[in-house]
């Protein structure tokens, strides 16, 4: 990886901690004062849906599909012409995303029951609610992602990257006024993520304007740049967001399993959103307008080297932080989230769908590499096929697991025997069900990742550069040497990784 590329991966790297150190805040004061229940599972599958937006837009099939455009326009076209298409396109999203939220807004009834059918009413009521305020999130921060690929366009990654603060920032203000004048209820965290978008785009817009790139926006869809992202971004829909159709599917089965599953696969997916998000994502981003400008500007051999830097750096967080996650999954979520209603028995729920997904870290963070990779040659249709893969790949494991757990154990059999033969009503009793869904997610993660590499192999835009051998010997060295040590603590000092009592001393 080049040393500017690195640098770029760092300076968003650095805001992007920063995010997530607030964001462990956050959820620290969620599990604090609401803990894991039925109510917060009504709010985390309402957040569920606007978030998925952001995941589309930020880093999905808006920003693979705008961002080479936008390079392509920069290095062939006149400034007039970049500023015409940030134009074309600011207007035709949000003419878009207006007609979606009043869509949303008007049938929230009907999705709060497709999406979490097994909430009881008053579940089902706090879900409607929160859906139609929650919601226009995703017009706000849609378009704040817009900004946002823009100025990553133009090497300006620290504002971008560091806007999320205020999404936490305004989280934890709701919080924590729930629970001082609110009687404590989430409705007021709904509020909380309305406010939030507003304050993420408003506060990249001045580092826009500096750039002269301030949209006047336009509804043009017949503006050869909007045609050209929109017919790039219809088959990115699915492709570049394939982890997060997964969650969705999850989500929506959590909710029929044991009421705090939700909960549960939220806390532990926060831990395990920390170095993706902090690192994934962040060289995800960075590596897009690079491969971009490579692909448009000069030849494959600067593409496969920057595309070979992005792996080896993925490879180098991801094997350390898999085995770290697994290790340390108990102390980690005991020492963030035990406190007030977040209790012991949610730890020990949180702490397997922690763990499942764990393995899938490097997988996980070489998609966020792969996907731009791919996007950024304007090709389309291979993310869609490895993406239908990969889904598939999730709903068979998710199905076989449950299979397995209900007529393959004693308690599955239990559960199946009290409820008369009825599925449904039978994995609504089984504890730890939701590890399946996260173990299934860690599949098709792998199968996504290796089915991208290898179409790229096989595309001949990627040839592995000298050095492989001695690089994965270090990282295997550095992570066996690392686990050692974990073990170790755990085995003579458990005291430093759990929440026992330090014995007596001699």
């Amino acid at each position: 990886m080049s040393g500017k590329l690195l640098r770029s991966a760092a300076v968003f790297s650095s805001m992007t901690f920063l995010s997530r150190l607030s964001g462990l805040v956050r959820d620290q004061v969620y599990a604090n004062v609401f803990g894991a229940g039925g109510m917060m599972d009504a709010f985390f599958v309402a957040f569920r849906i606007p978030n998925f937006m952001r995941r589309l837009s930020a880093e999905g099939s808006f920003s693979m599909a705008f961002v080479p455009v936008l390079a392509e326009y920069k290095a062939t076209r006149s400034a007039d012409e970049v500023k015409a298409l940030v134009d074309r396109v600011a207007g035709t999203l949000t003419a878009a995303l207006l007609v979606l939220t009043a869509i949303v807004i008007l049938l929230a009834p009907q999705l709060a029951r497709v999406i979490a059918p097994n909430f009881d009413p008053a579940q089902m009521a706090m879900l409607t609610d929160l859906l139609r305020v929650t919601f226009p999130y995703a017009l706000f921060i849609s378009l704040a992602s817009l900004v946002g690929a823009i100025l990553n366009s133009y090497q300006r990654f620290a504002i971008p990257a560091l806007s999320p603060v205020l999404l936490n920032l305004a989280m934890i203000t709701a919080a924590l006024a729930a629970r001082e004048w609110f009687d404590s209820s989430v409705m007021v965290l709904g509020w909380g993520v309305f406010a939030a978008g507003m304050l993420q785009l408003a506060f990249q817009l001045p580092s826009l304007a500096r750039l002269g790139l301030l949209p006047r926006p336009r509804l043009d869809f017949a503006h050869a740049g909007v045609r050209r992202i929109l017919t790039l971004m219809v088959p990115t829909l699915f492709g570049s967001s394939v982890a997060q159709v997964n969650l969705l599917l999850n989500t929506w089965v959590a909710a029929l399993l044991v009421s705090g599953s939700v909960s549960w696969l939220y806390y532990s997916d926060r831990l395990l959103e920390f170095p993706l998000g902090m690192f994934g994502v962040a060289i995800g981003t960075v590596i897009l307008p690079h491969l971009s400008s490579r692909h448009a500007e000069t030849g494959p051999d600067g593409y496969s080297k920057g595309l070979d830097g992005g792996f080896r750096l993925c490879l180098l967080i991801g094997l350390p932080a898999c085995a770290g996650l697994i290790l340390c999954a108990q102390p980690l979520l005991s020492t963030l989230f035990q406190y007030g209603r977040f209790d012991a028995a949610d730890v020990r729920m949180a702490r397997w769908s922690l763990m499942a997904p764990s393995i899938a870290v490097p997988a996980l963070l070489l998609v966020k590499v792969l996907a731009p990779a791919v996007y950024s040659r304007q090709d389309t249709r291979t993310p869609v096929k490895a993406a239908v893969v990969a889904v598939l790949t999730n709903a068979f494991c998710t199905l076989l697991f449950f299979a397995a757990m209900l007529y393959g154990t004693e308690p599955g059999r239990q559960a199946l025997q009290a409820a008369g033969g009825d599925l449904k009503l039978a994995l609504g009793q089984v504890q730890g069900a939701h590890a399946l869904l996260a173990l299934a997610i860690a599949v098709a993660g792998w199968v996504n990742a290796l089915q991208l590499a290898w179409l790229l192999r096989k595309a001949g835009v990627y040839r592995r550069q000298p050095g492989w051998g001695r690089f994965l010997r270090q990282i295997g060295v550095a992570t066996v040497a690392m686990t050692l040590v974990v073990l170790a603590f755990r085995v003579l000092w458990p005291w430093v990784l759990f929440k026992s009592p330090r014995p007596p001393g001699p």
